[in-house]
């Protein structure tokens, strides 16, 4: 049981879940479209999210790690050797996969980028100042979400445009419209988790908003409505039954887990884990329908 701990701590501190998660999503894109898998695609996704997370902790290193409050971040600076390594392990592994992926997709990571930045770039006029979309009121969610469903999901259609492939559109926006539903549930519990901190630096998250009472109730409501559209979805069954044991899953650890005690500040890092048990699940059933 520690092994497993330990094994769980280092994935989540050191931004591996995360670029694990991230590449398990657009393999799953692959899939549920029938298309070929590109590796170069895959991996250029999870070396990139992982190179992104590292520079923004690199990038906001508090001036006393030790003394943070947070065990992520006395976790990280502690082995700062090691995130350092990995960041520079990520971005070699992004510069050579440059070489064998399509023009279109080099410009479309161009515009990832810039939509990412959008967050925090003053661009933005309010309330007589620039801003970035970081101060419109609950636009944090929906951001992360854009930015997970663009690379996710349009990165390989992109991909797979500028080698000629066709690729069924309706099935495409439909599975991204449902990506997008299903990254807000799993983003929603670490904007509830973090209220009392998005207050102190005044961003008004849709959690902050609606209060924490109500922000789970959301995340419970969204679950369902997910789990609707699953079922009307233009997917084969055997997708459909993966993707509905997920949210099965994924309500459990909500339920039990998650939302069941705010001491455990590591417990919202599941629906990291839940990101690669989706890609997980639908696999698996594949194998066995």
């Amino acid at each position: 049981m520690d092994v497993l701990k330990k094994v769980y701590y280092f994935s989540i501190f050191s931004n591996v879940l995360i670029a694990l998660a991230a590449g398990s999503q657009c393999v799953l894109t692959y899939i549920i479209l029938g298309q070929e898998i590109d590796f170069y695609i895959v991996l250029i996704e999870g070396a990139a999210t992982l190179a992104l997370y590292n520079f923004s902790l690199i990038l906001s290193k508090p001036q006393s790690p030790e003394l943070s409050v947070y065990a992520r971040t006395r976790w990280v600076f502690k082995y700062e050797r090691l995130l350092w390594i990995n960041t520079i392990i990520a971005t070699l592994i992004c510069l050579w996969c440059l070489f064998h992926i399509h023009p279109y997709v080099i410009f479309f990571l161009g515009v990832i980028g810039f939509v990412s930045v959008l967050y925090s770039l003053p661009v933005i006029p309010l309330h007589g100042r620039w801003g970035g979309l970081r101060q419109v009121p609950a636009m944090k969610i929906f951001h992360i979400a854009l930015v997970w469903v663009l690379s996710s999901v349009f990165l390989p259609y992109i991909e797979l445009y500028g080698n000629a492939v066709f690729v069924n559109t309706k099935l495409l926006y439909y599975l991204a419209f449902l990506k997008f539903i299903f990254l807000i549930i799993c983003t929603l519990p670490f904007d509830i988790r973090d209220i009392k901190q998005d207050s102190y630096y005044h961003l008004r998250t849709l959690p902050s908003m609606l209060g924490e009472g109500r922000a789970k109730r959301l995340c419970y409501l969204l679950l369902g409505v997910h789990s609707l559209f699953i079922l009307a979805a233009p997917y084969l069954l055997v997708f459909k039954i993966g993707l509905l044991l997920t949210n099965a899953i994924i309500y459990l650890l909500l339920r039990f887990l998650v939302f069941k005690t705010n001491e455990h500040y590591h417990y919202a890092y599941l629906l990291d884990v839940s990101l690669v048990l989706q890609f997980l699940v639908v696999v698996l059933v594949q194998c066995f329908a």
